[in-house]
């Protein structure tokens, strides 16, 4: 019995033709796998709408591609390889995305192919197992402390050591990780990578700041792995 569990749906099949009842049944494990991989993706994360939409439909439309080449993994996936000649505007995505994309291909794939166990069981190892490692990654980084810092100080402020006992006050550890200018080059906008101290107050911390840098905007917010532009 749980050999037969394990077969593909499609082994017994002696015609060319695919019955509706069969197509309709691959679409709704493969939206099923699509689902594992949206609560995957958004445990303890703020994934775009636009990204669980996608991870919820592409398992459904790789295993369209691959039943309507009769099962053929290899035509299907010159087939599919077809669209990455498209081109997106939208900004590539993180290595996470990525990977769970590639995930959601694979469940697409092996529902393709009518092995609806094996595609469930793998989206559900690898959905259990992006949990996990966004747990662990999570609470290594809550005990990290790590802020992002960012200031902007009018250009007539040198800023190199202009804050150096602020941060001594209030951190264990300050680094200047990016610099740009602003406004037509009146102001600059800094970014620092600063690890407070666990016993201080970040509000006086950042009332500090403002003395320096003329009362201008200050922003302190959870440090992420991708930072982008101010």
């Amino acid at each position: 019995m749980l050999n037969n569990l394990f077969n593909s749906v499609f082994a017994s099949e002696t015609q060319s033709t695919l019955s509706v009842g069969l197509f309709l049944l691959c679409i709704l494990v493969a939206l099923i796998c699509g689902g594992i991989y949206v609560a995957a993706f958004s445990f303890r994360a703020r994934g775009s709408r636009s990204m669980r939409l996608s991870l919820a439909l592409l398992p459904a439309a790789v295993c369209v591609v691959i039943m309507m080449v009769n099962g053929s993994v290899g035509v299907g996936v010159a087939v599919a390889g077809a669209f990455s000649l498209v081109r997106f505007r939208s900004a590539p995505g993180n290595a996470k995305e990525i990977s769970v994309i590639f995930m959601a291909m694979c469940s697409g794939l092996i529902v393709g192919v009518g092995y609806f166990a094996y595609a469930l069981l793998f989206s559900v190892l690898m959905g259990g197992l992006l949990m996990a490692l966004t747990a662990f990654w999570e609470k290594e980084r809550n005990r990290d402390c790590a802020r992002t810092l960012k200031l902007t100080v009018p250009e007539d402020l040198d800023y190199t050591g202009a804050f150096d006992d602020v941060f001594h006050t209030y951190t264990e550890s300050a680094e200047l990780t990016a610099s740009k200018t602003a406004n037509m080059g009146s102001l600059y906008k800094l970014t620092y990578r600063v690890v407070l101290k666990p016993t201080v107050s970040e509000k006086r911390f950042l009332d500090d700041l403002r003395v320096r840098n003329g009362n201008l905007e200050i922003l302190l917010a959870r440090a992420e792995e991708n930072e982008k532009d101010l």
